[in-house]
């Protein structure tokens, strides 16, 4: 199966492409697509959409997990990654790709068991899993590859029976 991950934002949306097989996992493409600041808030959205079409066109992906939206502090914030979310549900649906909601709760207890652990230990976990050298650059990239092991891990759970999370949105 072909997973990509999706960590949204406006400024940057960091992606990865995992191959799920046999338990194991095989990097097909991870980065990040940025967008300009001061342009019109409407170009960047397009900018963002029109990269994830060209990322679907590009890997194929059979199903997306993407971070659940979450409230901070700034409203002003997560209203702007919520629209950006929406451009990146959007390519998804036209593309007939299922798409699947995790929290950060759920990424890092099924990368390290832990619900409370910190950054570096999943972006430590991720590296591993992963077989790579070096930890994921920028930090939005290796959140992206942390979900979409998340979604592998919880599909395969489906898969024996173990019950798990259905967050198809």
């Amino acid at each position: 199966m072909r997973i990509l991950g999706i960590d949204p934002g406006y400024a940057i949306v960091g992606y990865a492409v995992l191959d799920y097989g046999s338990n194991r996992f095989a990097p097909v493409g991870i980065g990040h697509i940025s967008t300009k600041e001061g342009v019109p808030f409407t170009s960047r959205l397009n900018d963002i959409y029109e990269d994830m079409v060209a990322l679907i066109d590009t890997y194929q992906p059979e199903q997306l997990a993407i971070e659940e939206l979450f409230s901070n502090t700034n409203l002003k914030t997560v209203i702007k990654v919520g629209q950006a979310r929406g451009v990146i549900l959007l390519a998804a649906k036209r593309a007939g790709i299922p798409v699947f909601e995790y929290t950060p709760l759920q990424v890092k207890c099924s990368l390290t068991g832990y619900g409370r652990a910190e950054k570096n230990q999943v972006q430590e976990m991720t590296k591993k899993i992963l077989g790579l050298t070096d930890i994921i650059k920028p930090d939005d990239a290796a959140d992206a590859a942390a979900l979409a092991i998340t979604h592998g891990y919880t599909v395969n759970a489906r898969k024996l029976g173990a019950g798990g999370y259905d967050g198809e949105i």
